[in-house]
């Protein structure tokens, strides 16, 4: 590097570096709660801890919170038990609709790792043969929305299966047992099932819809520490482009923070899409679809409006 583009970087560094002191000491941050489940971005994030190596200079802890599901996540983070996590595209449909203290911070398309099995030995083979079958899933889940648009692309409604409200660790040996015909999941729940459980694709999720993954924020943490939310962010999406190019160690990562053996990571890694980035229109009409469609069914009590919470950042 020439002495003149060093200079440049270091400059540049040494600025940003300076902006993140004085966010900090702006903010009053002590620490931020971090909710993460078994798979994705966060659980890198964890393993590698980015985001301490970000905050400790600043005097900022990190504290990690680990849910089974995106549900529960939510309802912390709308009284403020957590400041920042990871969900489907579900959660924060529900959460909105009932009035939770959430901004949508950041995106993430999904292209595989989703979807819904059947036993290898299921006499199901077709989409409509779900029809009168017990079907788990984890309620106001990413989950829910691929079962509610698998049903409509059989030309089924929602009064046509049997839903079983199962959280993914209570689904697992509910379809091993046979106590559900159907489970809808997501990674690494999905190769869990596949591959321990002797479960058999009945469809991926990519073959319904688009789908997307999402980076929520606690409403009041991200009006008075935008700043803050911002690096969070910018955390996340540098750990992301580092996951997209490293899924050998991305796999290793998740087994060692998850406990789920290295085989079932790595299936689950090497089908992920790791990229994380702003919510954009594409993203936000795909998710109003969500929305619309379980207003539509009456799963949610109202209709909402996505764009209305969707987190614009102000930080300079």
């Amino acid at each position: 590097m020439q002495r003149r583009d060093f200079l440049k970087f270091s400059a540049g560094t040494a600025a940003a570096a300076a902006f993140a002191a004085r966010a900090s000491a702006q903010s009053g941050v002590k620490e931020i709660r971090v909710g993460y489940q078994k798979n994705g971005v966060l659980v890198i994030t964890r393993q590698q801890a980015t985001l301490e190596k970000h905050f400790t200079p600043q005097g900022i802890e990190v504290k990690w919170v680990e849910f089974s599901s995106g549900p529960p996540m939510m309802e912390a983070m709308n009284v403020g038990g957590v400041d920042y996590g990871a969900v489907g595209d579900s959660p924060p449909v529900f959460a909105q609709a009932a009035g939770a203290a959430i901004v949508y911070a950041a995106g993430q398309p999904i292209t595989n790792g989703s979807g819904i099995l059947v036993p290898k030995d299921s006499p199901i083979r077709s989409l409509s043969e779900l029809k009168g079958k017990r079907v788990g899933f984890t309620k106001g889940s990413s989950a829910h929305n691929i079962v509610v648009l698998t049903l409509e692309k059989a030309g089924l409604t929602y009064a046509d299966i049997t839903p079983v409200y199962l959280t993914p660790p209570d689904a697992g040996p509910a379809f091993a047992n046979g106590s559900i015909e159907a489970w809808a999941i997501w990674d690494p729940y999905f190769a869990i099932g596949e591959t321990k459980q002797n479960g058999r694709i009945l469809i991926n999720s990519r073959e319904v819809t688009k789908t997307n993954s999402f980076y929520i924020a606690n409403r009041d943490f991200a009006k008075n520490h935008g700043a803050i939310l911002q690096q969070i962010v910018d955390v996340t999406t540098a750990t992301a482009k580092w996951a997209e190019q490293h899924r050998d160690e991305v796999a290793k990562s998740l087994a060692a923070v998850t406990g789920i053996p290295l085989d079932i990571q790595t299936i689950a890694a090497n089908r992920s899409n790791f990229v994380v980035g702003p919510v954009t229109d594409d993203i936000i009409a795909t998710q109003q679809g969500v929305a619309d469609r379980f207003y539509k069914l009456g799963l949610i009590p109202k209709p909402i409006v996505i764009r209305d919470i969707v987190w614009h950042s102000t930080a300079t």
